[in-house]
């Protein structure tokens, strides 16, 4: 996609369908495509076609754990009572 946006669910439909036909076979666009079929035909909700399309657009990124991030200060606040 590459800095594409889409703005209706047709360019969604568009987008898959040009894709190559091993990649529109892979599970994770065939549930993309079923979610956006409910939207148009059934009225429901359209969040969750964004939802589809984006975990089939981001289905080979992996998150990692980063440790050097800043640490929370979840379990280091004192209440005045306990002072």
């Amino acid at each position: 996609m590459r800095g594409r946006q889409f703005v209706t669910l047709e360019d969604a439909a568009a987008y898959i369908m040009k894709l190559p036909k091993a990649e529109q076979d892979l599970e994770e666009w065939r549930a993309a495509v079923e979610a956006l079929l409910l939207v148009v035909e059934l009225s429901g909700p359209t969040v969750m076609a964004r939802i589809g399309v984006l975990r089939a657009l981001n289905r080979g990124y992996v998150r990692e754990f980063d440790s050097s991030r800043k640490d929370t200060h979840w379990g280091r606040r004192k209440l005045k009572r306990d002072t």
